[in-house]
C-alpha cells in the first residue's frame, strides 16, 4: 500500500485535480454505505476489503444505469443502423476504474473512499479480470466497445459468458502451472442476467426437405441465457451493452418411466449442455478442432442472430411500435462484424433463417446475407486456420453443412467462369479442402459471405491479397488496438506533425522519468519466432521453462547477477500491462516478417515511451512509418527477403556453423549449460531451431545483435534516447481504436460516428 498523504497534500492534491462538488462526494458516500448495509448486508465490524470493494462498484455502477436506460431509450427512438461485434473473446479486464474515468467520477470517488477511511488503490486490486480473452484478439475487441461507445455508435458486443477464463499461470520450480480462472466466485457486480431474453440453440438432429421448404428436425436444445454489461463512453453519457451467452439445459425432463436414479441422471445430464460456455479455450491462434468448440462457436451465432432479428423486426413509427417485415433493409439496419473466423457460422446460420425460417428466395437471401456480414482477419498461420472435418459438421450441424456446400457451388461457378479451365485455381478456392479428410476452410467461407475483408495491419492486408483471390479486401483499413488501455485514460493523441513542436520542457521531463524505469524486453508467445509446434502448449511450456532456468544462471552470477536479471513475469493480463507498459524502456516485437497478423503491445509500449526494436512485421510496419524508422531498431528479413529464402532453401547449420557466438548459445542449451541435473531438458527446443524451424530464426540473429549494440549505444545518451521516444509518442495518434473505429464505421458499416453527448439523466432539457 502507498504511503498515506498528510490532510494538506492531499487537499493540495484534489485542489490541483479539480475535485466534485462536495455534494457529489456525500451522495457516494451515502450509497456506499447504503449498498453495503442493503446490498451486501454487512456493517464495518465485519466487513471485508472485497465487500468494500463490492459497495464501491455497485456505487459507481448506479451512475450508469441512467444513462444505460437512456442510451437505449435513444436508440429505440431514432432506430439507427446498428453494429454487431461478434467475438469469442473481449478481454476486458477490470470495469470499476475505467468507469469511473469515463464517467469523471475518479476525483470524487476517491475522495470519497478516502473521507470513508479506505484505500481506492486496494479496493480496485480487489477486482478479478474478467479474463474473456486470450490476448491481442481479445482485447482488440473489448478496445473497440469502448470507442464504439465513444463514438456515439449504436453498437453491441456479442460473445459467451464463460465461467472460467483464460487460465491462472503460475511459475512453480521454473514450470508453467495452470490453475483454474474462476473470475465468477465471489460474482460480478457489472453484470445484469435478462432471462426474459433467452433463446433456444439447436444442435445435431437431421433435415427433411419438403414441397415447403427445408426443415431441421429431432434436433437437442441448449438454451442461451443473456447477462448483459454495460460499456460507457467517454463522458458522452452513451453506454452500450456487451451481452454475453450462458449456456443452460432446457427444464424439461421426460419422466414417463420416472424412476429416482432416472430423474438425477437427467439432472446430471444438464451439465453436458452447460458445459459450452464453461471455459475458454487455451489459445487465440492455434486451431482446436474439437466438438466443442464448434459448439461453442454456433452457441453464441445461433443466440445473437435471433436476438438481432428480434430487434430488427421491432419498428417504431410514431408512438405506434410496428413488425418490420421486409428484410431486404436488413443491411439498411445491421451490420454485422465477424472478429476473426470464430464466428463465421454467421454466415451459414443467416441464410438459413433468411431461407428456411423467413421464406425468401436463395438469391435474395444471399445478397442480404454479404451486405451485412464483414470479416476481420487476424492471421495467415496455418496453426490457427479453421479447418473443421466435414464429418463433424454432418453430424452437428447438418442443415449448415447443406449451406455450405450450396454457397461452395455458386461460388466456384463464379470462379470457373472468371477463370475458365483452371482446376489448380478451383481447389485452391473452394470451401471445402478434398485432400484426405474434407474440411470446410471457415476462412474462405467469410470471404465469400462478407461484403469486406481487411487485416489487421497494413502488411498483413497484402499478404491476403496476395495469396487468396479477395478483391474486397481494404487495403486502408489497418485495425489497431486501443493503445491508452496500459494507463486506463483516454489521453488526446500528439498529431504526426507535432515532431517539430515538442518542447525542450518534455523532452527533460521525458529523459528524467525514462531513467528511472526499467527496462523490459517483451515477447508474447503469440509473438514470437521460436514458439510452433504441433503440440503448441507443451511446447510453449518448455520455452517458458528455458527462460527461467537461463534466469536461474545469470540471476546467481558473482559478476553479473547484480547488474543483470532475468524474470519472467507470470500470469499476464490487462491488469499487470497496466503496471509493467509505463515502465518499460525497450519492446521487442521479433516476429519474422510476413507472419505476425498485427501485435497489440507493440502500440501500448510506443504510446508509453518505450522505444521499439522489431523485424519489419505487423503493426511495426506502420508504427515506422508514422514515428520515422529511424526513430526505431529495426532488424531483420523483410518479407521479400523471407520469400526469397524459402525459394534457395533455409538451413539452419549454415548459421550455426558461421556465427561462433550463435554455435556457443545453442551448444550451451543443447548441452546443459542451463540445466545440469538434466542435460538433455531442452534437447526438444535445440532439435526444433536446427531442423524444423519454419520462423527461420538464426537468418535474423546475426542483423539482431548487432542492432542491440546500437540499443545500447543510444541507451548511453539519455538526450538522444530521449528524442526519439518524443518522436514515437508524437507519431502514434493513428493507432487510437477511436480513428479504427471511425474508418470501419464510414467504409465497411456505412454509419457515420455522431461523436454524440447525450442528455445525463438528471438533465430536464
Amino acid at each position: 500500500m502507498s504511503k498515506p498523504l498528510s490532510d494538506h497534500e492531499r487537499r493540495k492534491q484534489i485542489s490541483v485535480r479539480g475535485l466534485a462538488g462536495v455534494e457529489n462526494v456525500t451522495d457516494l458516500k451515502q450509497n456506499f454505505n447504503r449498498h453495503l448495509h442493503f446490498t451486501l448486508v454487512k456493517d464495518r465490524n465485519v466487513a471485508t476489503r472485497r465487500d468494500y470493494y463490492f459497495a464501491l462498484a455497485h456505487t459507481v455502477r448506479d451512475h450508469l444505469i441512467g444513462r444505460w436506460i437512456r442510451t437505449q431509450q435513444h436508440y429505440y427512438e431514432k432506430d439507427p443502423k446498428r453494429v454487431y461485434y461478434i467475438s469469442l473473446e473481449f478481454y476486458m479486464g477490470r470495469s470499476l476504474q475505467n468507469t469511473m474515468v469515463n464517467l469523471a467520477l475518479e476525483n470524487a470517488c476517491d475522495e470519497a473512499t478516502y473521507q470513508l477511511g479506505l484505500d481506492m488503490e486496494e479496493l480496485e486490486d480487489m477486482e478479478e479480470d474478467a479474463g474473456l480473452g486470450n490476448g491481442g484478439l481479445g482485447r482488440l475487441a473489448a478496445c473497440f466497445l469502448d470507442s464504439m461507445a465513444s463514438l456515439g455508435l449504436a453498437a453491441y458486443g456479442y460473445g459467451i459468458r464463460y465461467e472460467f477464463g483464460i487460465f491462472n499461470q503460475k511459475i512453480v520450480n521454473g514450470w508453467q502451472v495452470e490453475e483454474a480462472d474462476d473470475w465468477l466466485r465471489y460474482g460480478n457486480p457489472w453484470e445484469k442476467a435478462r432471462p426474459e431474453y433467452m433463446r433456444p440453440v439447436h444442435f445435431y438432429g437431421r433435415t427433411e426437405h419438403q414441397p415447403g421448404g427445408v426443415k431441421w428436425v429431432d434436433t437437442q436444445v441448449v438454451l442461451a441465457l443473456p447477462y448483459d454489461t454495460p460499456i460507457p463512453g467517454y463522458r458522452n453519457n452513451v453506454v452500450n451493452t456487451m451481452r454475453l451467452w450462458s449456456a443452460k439445459a432446457p427444464c424439461e425432463f421426460n419422466l414417463k418411466d420416472f424412476n429416482v436414479g432416472g430423474y438425477i441422471q437427467a439432472v446430471l445430464d444438464r451439465n453436458l449442455a452447460e458445459n459450452i460456455s464453461r471455459v475458454l479455450y487455451p489459445n487465440d491462434n492455434f486451431f482446436e478442432g474439437k466438438e466443442l468448440r464448434l459448439k461453442q462457436e454456433y452457441f453464441v451465432v445461433s443466440a445473437t442472430l435471433q436476438d438481432i432479428i428480434r430487434r430488427f423486426k421491432v419498428s417504431k413509427f410514431g408512438s405506434r411500435e410496428i413488425a418490420r417485415t421486409d428484410f431486404s433493409k436488413l443491411p439498411d439496419k445491421v451490420a454485422i462484424q465477424l472478429n476473426d473466423t470464430h464466428p463465421a457460422m454467421a454466415i451459414p446460420e443467416l441464410m438459413r433463417v433468411l431461407v428456411d425460417e423467413e421464406k425468401l428466395t436463395w438469391e435474395n437471401a444471399w445478397d442480404i446475407c454479404v451486405r451485412t456480414c464483414a470479416y476481420t482477419n487476424h492471421t495467415v498461420l496455418p496453426e490457427a486456420l479453421e479447418r473443421w472435418p466435414v464429418d463433424l459438421f454432418a453430424h452437428l450441424l447438418p442443415r449448415h453443412l447443406e449451406i455450405v456446400y450450396e454457397i461452395n457451388r455458386r461460388h466456384l461457378e463464379k470462379v470457373a467462369a472468371k477463370y475458365p479451365g483452371d482446376n489448380d485455381r478451383l481447389c485452391r478456392m473452394s470451401l471445402i479442402e478434398e485432400g484426405g479428410q474434407k474440411r470446410i476452410n471457415m476462412a474462405h467461407l467469410c470471404i465469400v459471405g462478407s461484403h469486406a475483408v481487411n487485416g489487421v495491419a497494413q502488411i498483413h492486408s497484402d499478404i491476403l491479397k496476395a495469396t487468396m483471390y479477395v478483391p474486397k479486401i481494404s487495403t486502408s483499413l489497418s485495425v489497431m488496438p486501443y493503445i491508452t488501455v496500459c494507463t486506463c485514460v483516454r489521453v488526446k493523441m500528439f498529431d504526426a506533425n507535432l515532431h517539430g513542436h515538442l518542447s525542450p520542457l518534455m523532452s527533460r521531463r521525458l529523459c528524467q522519468v525514462s531513467r528511472r524505469n526499467p527496462t523490459i524486453n517483451k515477447n508474447h508467445p503469440n509473438n514470437s519466432q521460436l514458439i510452433y509446434r504441433k503440440s503448441f502448449i507443451s511446447f510453449a511450456k518448455m520455452i517458458i521453462r528455458l527462460i527461467t532456468a537461463i534466469g536461474e544462471v545469470i540471476n546467481n552470477d558473482p559478476v553479473v547477477g547484480d547488474r543483470l536479471k532475468v524474470i519472467f513475469l507470470e500470469n499476464y493480463r490487462v491488469t499487470l500491462a497496466e503496471k509493467i507498459i509505463p515502465a518499460a524502456d525497450l519492446s521487442e516485437q521479433i516476429s519474422t516478417a510476413g507472419t505476425e497478423a498485427s501485435g497489440t503491445g507493440n502500440m501500448k509500449f510506443m504510446l508509453n515511451g518505450a522505444l521499439t526494436i522489431g523485424t519489419m512485421d505487423g503493426a511495426n510496419v506502420e508504427m515506422a512509418e508514422e514515428a520515422g524508422e529511424e526513430n526505431l531498431f529495426i532488424f531483420g528479413m523483410r518479407v521479400d527477403d523471407v520469400d526469397a529464402l524459402d525459394k534457395r532453401g533455409y538451413h539452419a547449420e549454415e548459421y550455426y556453423n558461421r556465427l561462433p557466438e550463435l554455435k556457443q548459445a545453442i551448444d550451451q542449451i543443447a548441452g546443459g549449460f542451463f540445466s545440469p541435473k538434466q542435460p538433455d531438458l531442452f534437447k526438444e527446443i535445440v532439435n526444433m531451431l536446427m531442423h524444423h524451424d519454419r520462423f527461420k530464426v538464426f537468418a535474423d540473429y546475426e542483423d539482431y545483435i548487432k542492432c542491440q549494440e546500437k540499443v545500447n549505444a543510444l541507451y548511453k545518451n539519455p538526450k538522444e534516447w530521449t528524442k526519439k521516444v518524443i518522436y514515437n509518442i508524437a507519431g502514434c495518434g493513428k493507432f487510437s481504436s477511436d480513428r479504427t473505429i471511425a474508418q470501419y464505421a464510414r467504409e465497411i458499416w456505412g454509419m457515420e460516428p455522431t461523436h454524440e453527448k447525450l442528455p445525463a439523466p438528471d438533465d430536464k432539457q
